[in-house]
């Protein structure tokens, strides 16, 4: 529902706001929250003028998943962490860009509650085109004692224990939509004045969407259930009202979005040659099935709910189906169905 209030709500006001909903809480959440709008502005402005200057293009190097790293990568990645540091509100932080966590070494650092786990730049295969990209994250309270450095343990945190996770859209405008287990609610930037406003306040997910969002070019390489579920989404039914339009940006946050708002569901199975899947647990699936299942969507992995998947490494892997309730549980359905004929061998 957009807020139109003549009085704006700002990011900042909002937060403080919504401060009395944790009692527990010294304003330090708070603070981190507003870190981190404060670098997603400073990407944005980036973003905006990116073929202005020289920003656009490959780095010339890898990351740790083995992707071609763009500029605007490498530039989100260290501005986040950045503001992060600057900010003295968390200890430490883990991103998609680098091999392994970083633990604030500075002692206001080291004595804060919070860890932050991001995706920098969501979608930055998409850059050079000028399509939507994004920013992912979630913060977690530490395990490890406050005083000491931050430990793998920190990060490795089932989706249930996220004290709040967010994304940012760089779009048309640029929104920042989070969560922190009180609703889900979004903030579109108002460059005029340079700040986050309320623009979307309690946003619910329809139950049912009129929308699928998967790479279809994978097609042959999913499992048999996932396979015979795309068939499905494009035959003709009127009580399901069907079908369904395939819509598929290429960036997570992009189609996430869209969905989250209109009703949808976006899905990366796993395929031949990624049978773990693709998206990364904690940086991606995570922080957006806490916002869905916020919204009143659902999130899972085939066969478990994201937010329950026990992680064992930082760059772990997953199979995700989000969104839509009705439709997510009709994805599994397939699925299920085809694993046990295929455990019987009961061919299609």
């Amino acid at each position: 529902m957009m807020n139109f209030n003549n009085k704006m709500t700002t990011l900042e006001e909002f937060i403080i706001q919504r401060q009395l909903d944790f009692p527990f809480a010294s304003g330090e959440l708070s603070n981190l929250l507003r870190d981190i709008g404060f670098a997603a502005k400073v990407v944005h402005r980036e973003v905006n003028k990116a073929g202005l200057v020289d920003i656009l293009g490959n780095f010339g190097a890898m990351n740790v998943q083995g992707e071609e790293v763009k500029k605007l990568d490498v530039y989100a990645n260290e501005h986040f962490i950045a503001s992060l540091r600057a900010g003295r509100e968390c200890c430490g932080v883990a991103s998609e860009e680098n091999d392994d966590f970083i633990a604030f070494q500075d002692a206001n650092s080291r004595n804060s509650q919070y860890v932050v786990l991001m995706d920098p730049l969501d979608g930055s295969s998409n850059i050079d085109v000028n399509v939507s990209i994004g920013t992912i994250f979630s913060i977690y309270r530490r395990r490890s004692k406050q005083g000491d450095l931050a430990r793998s343990e920190d990060f490795l945190q089932r989706g249930t224990e996220q004290v709040a996770a967010g994304y940012v859209i760089y779009g048309s405008s640029t929104m920042l939509v989070y969560t922190t287990g009180k609703g889900v609610n979004g903030f579109t930037l108002d460059p005029s004045i340079g700040e986050f406003c309320l623009s979307n306040t309690n946003i619910r997910t329809p139950e049912l969407g009129k929308v699928y969002s998967v790479n279809q070019g994978y097609y042959s390489k999913f499992p048999e259930g996932i396979r015979r579920f795309i068939d499905y989404c494009v035959e003709d039914d009127e009580a399901t009202k069907r079908p369904w339009s395939m819509r598929y940006i290429g960036s997570m946050v992009a189609d996430i979005h869209r969905n989250l708002i209109k009703g949808g569901l976006f899905m990366y199975p796993p395929t031949t040659d990624s049978p773990n899947g693709k998206l990364r647990l904690l940086y991606e699936c995570n922080p957006i099935a806490f916002i869905v299942e916020q919204a009143g969507g659902m999130a899972t992995d085939g066969n478990r709910r994201i937010l329950d998947i026990e992680p064992t490494e930082l760059h772990q892997r997953s199979p995700v189906y989000l969104g839509s309730r009705n439709q997510v549980e009709k994805a599994g359905e397939f699925l299920q169905i085809y694993e046990a004929r295929a455990k019987v061998g009961v061919k299609a």
